[in-house]
């Protein structure tokens, strides 16, 4: 392996919601890159254990909710016991909200704000006091443009786009955990541990099958995102090269939003 490619050599990387098509992404190009993956997420993992195992025989998974305090700390434990430290930290983990406001439920928001923020607040939590002894870490929350923008949609051009796209308890979640980023990021930056954001805008996944051509057609650049491109924006505020890169939500959105 090249420099580049096993820049994360030995390193122990979390990443939540492993099973999905970015966080099995983020997994995979970590893998290639020589890290050692803690794979975590609701459902069964198979196909991202199968990818990463080309690159890695150095992973271990862990079955569960990050709504689940008790099984987030447990999780922690073991990783600990198995490799003995955390180096890197990818919160992933996160579901979407679809619909305009009135059709959300009290019950759903509830549970988007659970599972987005709270479930990425849980793991930030039981990894910084790891992180502080080590003197070195590095956390990379999954943001979104949504978080930013007050939603893709048009709905005064075309109220039906609000069917496909995540409403107002999926932005709400993630300008939370844009929040979260840069109030950690400050508690920690003098213990050698940086805390950054990727925001994704539309990117090419399962979850944005639904999306309308009126929304795709403001993206600038002319396409959808790929997970890899989100994965390497990833990667790029993990590496060790870039200490002094703290508290930043780092837009990866074809130029739909910029600031």
């Amino acid at each position: 392996m090249s420099s580049s490619q096993s820049c994360f050599n030995q390193q122990v990387v979390i990443v939540t919601g492993a099973a999905g098509a970015i966080g099995s992404g983020v997994a995979e190009q970590f893998a290639r890159r020589g890290a050692k993956l803690v794979l975590v997420d609701h459902v069964a993992m198979i196909d991202v254990i199968e990818s990463i195992a080309i690159h890695t025989t150095d992973h271990c998974s862990f079955k569960g909710s990050v709504t689940d305090g008790a099984f987030v700390a447990e999780c922690i434990d073991k990783v600990l016991d198995q490799f003995g430290r955390i180096d890197v930290l990818v919160t992933v983990a996160g579901i979407t909200s679809f619909g305009e406001v009135e059709s959300v439920s009290e019950d759903e928001w509830l549970n988007v704000l659970n599972i987005n923020l709270s479930g990425t607040f849980r793991f930030c939590k039981q990894v910084l006091p790891i992180m502080r002894r080590q003197q070195r870490g590095r956390i990379v929350t999954i943001g979104s443009l949504l978080a930013k923008n007050g939603g893709n949609t048009r709905p005064w051009q075309d109220r039906s786009d609000m069917a496909g796209s995540a409403n107002i308890a999926y932005g709400v979640s993630k300008a939370g955990v844009h929040a979260m980023t840069s109030y950690l990021a400050k508690d920690v930056a003098a213990d050698g541990v940086t805390v950054n954001c990727v925001a994704p805008g539309p990117i090419a996944t399962p979850m944005t099958t639904g999306l309308s051509d009126n929304i795709k057609n403001q993206i600038p650049i002319g396409r959808m995102g790929s997970v890899n491109e989100v994965a390497r924006a990833v990667l790029f505020l993990a590496d060790s090269d870039s200490g002094f890169i703290t508290g930043e939500v780092l837009d990866v959105n074809g130029g739909m939003w910029s600031d």
